[in-house]
């Protein structure tokens, strides 16, 4: 597998032509699909639930990465699995018992991922690594599109993947939150494997092209 993965975020998607939104991406080079969910608790906004999930799932044709970004999210585990995901990201903010909850999304046969909010240090992961398949970084803070690129990401992303190193293990370091053309290649550079972008490809007159242009970061 070559890095980085892109995973357009239809957060950012037209969704009055969610279809055409989601056959373009099918067509392009991107990788996965991230699919933002939000439940106005955790974060001040509120998304998409279940028939939009899977009304999506039906026409996509790459794997869903789901991010929850909501409270107690091992209510809906199952409802995720059955709805589709393929890696699903729970915020290691929401949970108290992490460790279980990461365990229990594999069991259910989806890739396992805890996201950190700005505030968060990737120190806090040390012990979560082994039953992580990946870690989502906020370069943002969570639950609004387009907001501007935290700069101490870079450093941030720096330290996480040096950790991963240290302990053996395979965590992919995905990061969402105000990629562009202009920064991937410093987020790559500094260790990230999958980006995350919403209005940088949705907004894009050409995103297809776009999504190429990330994809050789």
């Amino acid at each position: 597998m070559s890095y980085p993965l892109v995973a357009p975020s239809l957060l950012s998607a037209d969704f009055g032509h969610l279809q055409r939104d989601i056959e373009m991406v099918n067509r392009s080079r991107a990788d996965w699909f991230h699919l933002d969910i939000m439940d106005g608790l955790f974060v001040p906004n509120i998304s998409f639930g279940f028939p939009v999930i899977k009304a999506i799932r039906a026409h996509a044709h790459k794997p869903l990465d789901v991010h929850l970004m909501i409270v107690d999210p091992d209510r809906y585990l199952d409802a995720f699995a059955e709805a589709g995901a393929s890696v699903l990201t729970v915020h290691y903010e929401a949970c108290t018992h992490l460790h279980r909850t990461l365990q229990t999304i594999r069991e259910k046969g989806m890739k396992a991922g805890v996201s950190i909010n700005p505030h968060t240090s990737v120190r806090l992961l040390e012990e979560i690594l082994p039953v992580a398949d990946l870690v989502l970084v906020m370069s943002v803070n969570p639950g609004f599109g387009g907001q501007k690129f935290i700069e101490h990401s870079y450093d941030k992303i720096r330290r996480l993947a040096a950790m991963i190193r240290e302990t053996g293990s395979d965590t992919l370091i995905e990061v969402d939150g105000g990629v562009t053309l202009e920064n991937a290649s410093r987020l790559t550079e500094a260790g990230a494997q999958v980006l995350v972008a919403g209005n940088t490809v949705f907004a894009s007159e050409e995103p297809e092209e776009t999504i190429r242009r990330l994809k050789e970061a």
